[in-house]
């Protein structure tokens, strides 16, 4: 007989998708690793400048992946959660460092479940959300979900692992609640969580009993009140793990502006404080108009007098990315007339005549709807209140923002009709889905000065720092400049300023 002849059976090849499950099982508890390897760092693209996370993000990754380790989930017996706070300066790549965590947990836990959120619609939708999703279809694992503007899912169990974006405010913290994985993780992700609501604090711990549970707070500490005061430096930091990240020490930011802030306001100065070494204001707080007080307009039922009259409050842009606004308020009702934005491209000085056309529109209208007076930012609008008033509309004034304040105790008018508007919110209504007017009030910071005056945050001081020009809040600012009573119809009738800021 012919000798027998072993054959040996060689395995098949494993798919590209065989492999990359296989290497992302091994980072369940090295989200370093994880990070390091599943984006295309140093690659062509947006990232080729990169070798990897930012010296505090490897920090805090690291940490994190000890702290896995540490508890050692099973998929059965339930672990402690793991709960992290961060409070920084400007600049450091907080948010970069959420949408790591939530591409981390997503790909390396099948079945969890997550919800993210921010401070205002305007932060949660335009910046946290829209880097998730980014930092998401840079990833390895991208392609295994589903991530449009509100949701990311796997795509083959959409109904059970799954993460959302959701707003913060309290109306809607049915929304954090009743979120279990016994046998997987939840989570919950607070970017810029100073203003967020202690209630929705409450309402995720709920949310932290099962299973392994995770909660990452991240902010800049603008309160000494609050959850995220608590977490990173009060009286609840002992159950966080908590950390401080210097601006300075973030290769991302500008050190030239941050030494020229330091240089300007002093090392213990709140500005300092705040916006670089991620410690909370001396005072009780550096932003000027909290969340709380907006959402309460936004739930205050309109109400009005006959006598209120019908302001409008124009803030003029100067191009680029800033928008010309038209806001209107009547008495306490800011919410029923809708108001009337042009882009920075309509507002250059070669189409400045169609913003001119509109406003004369408005200014036009007779009965109910008349307006009785029009305040109009000087800096960029005094051409369009000459041209208003050479068309016989005498009820338009300019505003100078840097000019003196009727009440000393604001340093110029941009303070005192600010202030004004602060106290306003309290019973006054404003639109109740209003992104860009909620993100604006609550932009500017503010601080008090040698003669204890109120100083509010100037454009060029937030925008430093990432904050958009707040042009509805400006405009509705405006509508505070002087009290204005109302008149009957006729140019001989219209109401005039007992001053002219301009």
């Amino acid at each position: 007989m012919p000798p027998r002849h072993r054959v040996e059976t060689q395995e098949p090849a494993k798919s590209y998708e065989e492999l990359l499950h296989e290497a992302v099982a091994e980072y369940y508890a090295d989200p370093l690793g994880f990070c390091l390897a599943m984006y295309p760092w140093g690659e062509p693209g947006w990232l080729q400048a990169h070798e990897g996370p930012d010296t505090w993000q490897i920090g805090f990754l690291t940490e994190l992946g000890q702290e896995v380790r540490k508890r050692g989930f099973d998929g059965l017996n339930s672990v402690p959660a793991i709960r992290m706070a961060t409070s920084s300066g400007h600049g450091v790549g907080k948010t970069v460092g959420a949408a790591f965590v939530v591409d981390w947990l997503m790909s390396t836990r099948p079945h969890c479940k997550g919800v993210v959120t921010a401070n205002t619609g305007d932060q949660l939708r335009d910046k946290t959300w829209a880097t998730i999703r980014r930092w998401t279809k840079a990833c390895r694992t991208g392609h295994w979900f589903e991530i449009n503007t509100e949701r990311m899912y796997h795509k083959a169990h959409p109904e059970s692992w799954f993460c959302t974006a959701q707003t913060c405010r309290e109306e809607n913290s049915e929304a954090f609640a009743g979120q279990h994985a016994a046998d997987s993780s939840s989570f919950y992700i607070n970017d810029e969580d100073s203003n967020v609501p202690d209630a929705i604090h409450k309402v995720q711990w709920g949310g932290l009993t099962d299973g392994e549970p995770f909660q990452f707070l991240f902010g800049n500490a603008t309160r000494r009140t609050g959850a995220f005061y608590d977490a990173c430096f009060g009286s609840q930091r002992h159950r966080f793990i908590s950390r401080r990240v210097d601006a300075r020490e973030s290769r991302y930011t500008n050190k030239e502006h941050l030494e020229s802030l330091i240089e300007d306001e002093g090392m213990d100065s709140d500005e300092v404080r705040v916006r670089i070494l991620g410690l909370p204001p001396n005072s009780d707080s550096l932003q000027f108009i909290d969340s709380e007080r907006v959402w309460q307009a936004m739930r205050n039922v309109v109400s009005t007098m006959p006598s209120d009259p019908l302001i409008a409050g124009v803030d003029v842009s100067g191009g680029g990315k800033a928008r010309t606004v038209c806001r209107f308020r009547r008495g306490l009702d800011a919410r029923t007339v809708p108001p009337i934005s042009f882009t920075g491209a309509q507002t250059n000085a070669d189409d400045r005549q169609m913003v001119v056309s509109r406003l004369a529109e408005v200014l036009s209208r007779k009965g109910k709807d008349r307006v009785d007076a029009m305040f109009v930012d000087s800096a960029f609008g005094s051409p369009i209140v000459v041209h208003l008033r050479n068309r016989g509309f005498l009820n338009v004034f300019e505003v100078n923002f840097g000019g003196p304040s009727p009440d000393p105790r604001q340093l110029n008018m941009r303070s005192y009709m600010w202030n004004k508007n602060k106290e306003w919110l309290r019973t006054g209504a404003i639109p109740e889905k209003d992104d860009r007017l909620e993100a604006d009030l609550c932009g500017p910071g503010f601080k008090l000065n040698n003669k204890n005056q109120l100083v509010l945050e100037s454009k060029e001081a937030m925008a430093a720092r990432g904050v958009p020009s707040p042009d509805d809040g400006d405009a509705h600012a405006l509508t505070f400049a002087q009290p204005v009573q109302v008149t009957d119809d006729g140019p001989d009738e219209q109401w005039r300023p007992s001053t002219i800021y301009g």
